[in-house]
């Protein structure tokens, strides 16, 4: 017992990286924007009024409620569209399964302002469909669809995973119960398996709802003027008009927005309580046309709106490539320093996540070992769920709210390398965190503490026992944390120097110029900027994948 608790002192210790971190990167510059939106400085006059000003603008009003709306219809289509596809998935057994729900992951991986590219590539007016439907006088620009379709790229896989792993949990002999007492298969689904995964959805859902509510990049390059979001204007009011005020109020009101329906999620979350001893009901393979036709649905739903747009942008990227100008490009010297910029930064970020990561998992199972040897109390018990529970906060404050913060607080910094790694690291160690942290809870005790009976110190324990044992969810939180840092676009625009020009920000400087060269040149870039991102989660996970959201659900 006595080196059973000399061990947990290293890594409670290590509490405190992380703890420092977040209050440094993310509390503090939160609170300076509370202040800034409640009326300080400048606005301390007429703070109540400006607060108020989102609702009492109709232009803010719009922007808010557009930003809900969208958020909304996007669950709702994700519900629709991403449930029987989950169920054909779970129940269904045919060629390609295996492999399709490993491919539900890319979504994941790629980052943001390529996949807003890949719509813009498949439904635009010069996209593969969009071109011939401008010709029928049918054009998707400047609608809300392209927004509504690449938030379904992103979520509709994380709706569809949630929607198998819950299918699988539900008891066979319930649902066979019953198909004998005279249900049909549609009845049977609703009045057993429904209620049985409803939880399940629900937290998919509100996962959901806050990317789409907090997302940037997507937002900026496909809703146009009037269907841009919130935080679209947050970056607007700040980069173009020094409006710092009114984009402090409206940060608040998205930080009190995102907040709460963080807090609904791990409410539901909390819910979720671990399956009993279930059968789960065996898959079969299709037998009726009925069957045959619901997979050849499924696989086109996924191949529409999960690959679609990964294949336009390389189909349109080879185009450029060997028709149009986008050749140019990739020798350009702005191009060599982006790629050398994204490598470099992303590369520090990734090894101080990994730190951070590390740290804050082993600090999580050091509370929670320390809170059962010692007789969990409502304080020990609170603690321990708190610091566990701070993995997700840098969730909460989207990028374009921690970064605005970031620079209202250390306006001497906003063009510092440190801060901007920094910012970088916030936003992915989470996934190392929580992905290690899983890992560890599903880690038998007695490995570690015969290995320390048997004289081994608590860092020859970690190298020898523990590490070895969970270097798969390591990996595959660094593989995220990667991804991530590769294609941050949010924090760059605001805290970096021209001179640190990343490839997401010269594919949105080749955006925002005319002319059909740099459309081509941002199509090879993006193509570019994907194949690292998948080049990295492959390199650093390894050949034993899992399901992606293992790591989303508890982001």
């Amino acid at each position: 017992m006595i080196a059973s608790r000399r061990g947990d002192r290293l890594p409670r210790r290590l509490a405190i990286l992380p703890l420092g971190f977040l209050a440094l990167l993310l509390v503090a510059p939160v609170l300076r924007l509370l202040a800034e939106g409640f009326g300080s400085g400048d606005l301390a006059g007429d703070a109540p009024l400006r607060w108020l000003a989102p609702w009492q603008d109709d232009y803010l009003r719009w922007r808010v409620l557009w930003t809900l709306a969208q958020a909304a219809i996007t669950c709702v289509l994700a519900l629709l569209i991403g449930l029987p596809v989950a169920w054909v998935l779970a129940r269904l057994e045919f060629a390609g399964r295996s492999m399709l729900l490993r491919l539900l992951m890319l979504p994941f991986v790629v980052p943001t302002l390529v996949a807003a590219l890949g719509v813009l590539a498949l439904w635009g007016p010069r996209g593969w469909l969009g071109e011939p439907l401008a010709q029928t006088g049918l054009s998707l620009d400047e609608t809300p669809w392209l927004l509504l379709y690449g938030n379904l790229f992103f979520n509709l896989c994380l709706v569809v995973r949630a929607g198998v792993d819950a299918l699988e949990q539900v008891s066979s002999a319930r649902v066979a119960a019953a198909r004998t007492l005279g249900a049909t298969p549609w009845r049977a689904f609703w009045r057993v398996e429904w209620p049985a995964i409803a939880p399940w959805m629900a937290s998919a859902l509100s996962l959901v709802f806050l990317y789409c509510f907090s997302g940037f990049g997507l937002a900026l390059i496909l809703g146009g003027q009037r269907y841009a979001t919130v935080e679209v204007e947050i970056y607007t009011l700040v980069a173009h008009q020094l409006e710092l005020g009114q984009a402090g109020v409206l940060a608040v009101w998205m930080l009190g927005m995102t907040g709460a329906v963080a807090l609904a999620y791990a409410w539901l979350e909390k819910r979720l309580a671990a399956p009993g001893r279930v059968t789960p009901m065996a898959r079969s393979r299709p037998r009726s046309a009925a069957q045959w036709l619901a997979v050849l649905a499924a696989v086109g739903v996924l191949l529409l709106v999960c690959a679609a747009p990964l294949l336009a942008i390389l189909l349109q990227a080879v185009r450029a490539l060997l028709l149009g100008q986008g050749a140019e490009v990739l020798l350009q010297p702005e191009t060599l320093v982006a790629l050398w910029n994204t490598l470099r930064f992303s590369a520090m970020a990734l090894l101080l996540a990994t730190g951070l990561g590390l740290s804050h998992a082993l600090a999580v199972r050091a509370f929670d070992t320390a809170a059962i040897a010692r007789g969990a109390n409502a304080a020990r018990g609170a603690w321990a769920l708190v610091w566990r529970a701070a993995a997700y906060l840098p969730f909460v404050a989207s990028p374009v709210t921690v970064a605005f913060g970031l620079l209202l607080l250390y306006p001497g910094w906003t063009a510092s390398l440190a801060l901007l790694i920094g910012a970088y690291a916030l936003l992915a160690y989470p996934f190392v965190a929580k992905s290690l942290a899983a890992a560890l809870d599903n880690l038998p005790a007695s490995y570690a503490q015969a290995a320390a009976t048997l004289g081994a110190r608590p860092w020859r324990v970690w190298w020898r026992v523990t590490l070895p044992l969970t270097a798969r969810a390591l990996r595959r939180g660094m593989a995220f944390a990667a991804a991530t840092a590769l294609g941050e676009f949010a924090v760059t625009l605001f805290l970096s120097r021209p001179e640190w020009t990343t490839l997401t920000t010269l594919i949105y400087q080749h955006l925002g110029r005319p002319g059909a060269a740099n459309l081509d040149a941002a199509l090879v870039l993006a193509c570019m900027l994907m194949a690292l991102a998948l080049m990295a989660f492959t390199l650093i996970e390894g050949p034993e994948r899992s399901a992606a959201e293992d790591n989303r659900r508890h982001a």
